[in-house]
């Protein structure tokens, strides 16, 4: 718990604009007043963003789960030759690509596993013939895990890389493969050598491209709040100095519910763990926005928390429920505990409005594509029955 003086000469600090030290961050995590603590988020969200959540329409692809890495807390990932391992060919992805051609996208955002045989001329040739055919899609793809793979395999460095990715239509990196820096953690959890020292390098190499880039933090498992405020503190520094990233994002680890395709539980650390509560969740939320004063926006993506979470973040300093997604393997490849494989435009904009906030469908840079009619009040809805979110 946290004492009133203390809470006190917290909130002063918010509402004068200071930055929040390590040990206010430590404390923050403590205090198990949530309202207060989503009081404090909410106004920091609403002076830079207004009442405003921004959206995109976006599809997801995976064009591997081939991976050489066997992280703990991963269900995605498998060996070659196992049942369900696949990669597509190049002109496998053209083929779903064109079939999202209709649905008004403007990302297409693309994860893969550490594959250990493909060359890594498939991937800037992949880039250039999905946006032959998408040319007003943005591609966001690959973490700095891929990228410090891509300089492995390919015995290139990472800025001509990032020049010839770019070349091919990359437009922003995944802000995947950050977990959570702490050695004394990660160390336990991640199965491959990119760390912060090579995380950090690459993003700071994309910034200085031009690149604009999210970034993420893996929570809930067997991390403790100090380790959480330490990952966001090595962001916001890096943040001063760079200026590249648009957008945090706090993602909740998943329990691996028995994969359906062969009964495998890869999840290695489940035993161990439990899976963060909506309590946690929101706090997380609100500590990451009070603490991260340099990023314009905090995201919640919904396919990891469930559509009530993510309606009740909005008060909790998110300003941004990510987008349609329609498949996110990553994820349902671990969790079974009900989010939906799609959301379409018109359910985000229900979603967003519903909780009382205005629509606002950006595009990967975060430039603005068209806004929508703010929420009707509170009280006409009333007089109408309302959809219940799981």
């Amino acid at each position: 718990m946290v004492d009133a003086g203390l809470k006190r000469e917290l909130e002063a600090k918010v509402y004068a604009g200071e930055r929040l030290s390590r040990e206010d961050g430590v404390a923050l995590y403590e205090c198990d007043d949530l309202v207060w603590l989503g009081r404090l988020a909410h106004h920091v969200r609403t002076e830079k963003n207004g009442d405003r959540v921004m959206f995109n329409v976006n599809r997801h692809l995976n064009l591997t789960n081939v991976c050489s890495a066997s992280c703990a807390y991963c269900s995605f990932q498998r060996k070659p030759g196992e049942k369900d391992a696949y990669t597509m060919r190049v002109e496998e992805a053209v083929r779903l690509a064109q079939q999202m051609e209709g649905e008004q996208l403007t990302e297409l955002h693309i994860v893969n596993g550490l594959h250990p045989t493909l060359p890594w001329k498939y991937y800037p040739r992949v880039l250039r013939e999905l946006k032959a055919v998408l040319p007003n899609v943005n591609l966001k793809a690959f973490t700095a895990t891929e990228i410090h793979w891509f300089e492995k395999i390919s015995g290139l460095p990472a800025d001509q890389i990032l020049d010839e990715l770019i070349d091919a239509g990359l437009e922003s990196l995944t802000g995947g493969g950050a977990e959570i820096f702490d050695w004394e953690i990660r160390q336990h959890i991640v199965d491959h050598a990119t760390h912060w020292e090579d995380w950090s390098r690459i993003h700071r190499l994309a910034h200085s491209k031009g690149l604009k880039t999210p970034s993420t933090m893996l929570y809930g498992h067997i991390e403790e709040p100090r380790h959480r405020v330490d990952h966001v503190l090595r962001l916001r520094e890096l943040q001063d100095e760079t200026g590249g990233f648009q957008v945090f994002i706090p993602l909740r680890y998943q329990h691996d519910f028995v994969d359906s395709a062969d009964g495998k539980i890869r999840n290695r650390i489940q035993a161990q763990t439990t899976m963060a509560s909506p309590a946690e969740s929101l706090k997380t939320f609100a500590v990451s926005r009070l603490l991260f004063d340099n990023v314009p926006h905090v995201k919640c993506f919904w396919v990891m928390h469930g559509l009530s979470v993510a309606q009740l973040s909005l008060n909790f300093g998110v300003d941004d429920l990510d987008g349609s997604v329609v498949e996110y393997k990553i994820t349902h490849d671990a969790d079974s505990y009900g989010t939906p494989n799609t959301m379409h435009r018109e359910d985000l904009l229900t979603l967003i409005q519903d909780a009382g906030f205005q629509p606002v469908e950006r595009n990967t840079r975060y430039e603005i594509v068209r806004e929508y009619d703010a929420p009707t009040p509170l009280a006409e809805r009333r007089s109408v029955p309302q959809q219940i979110w799981a």
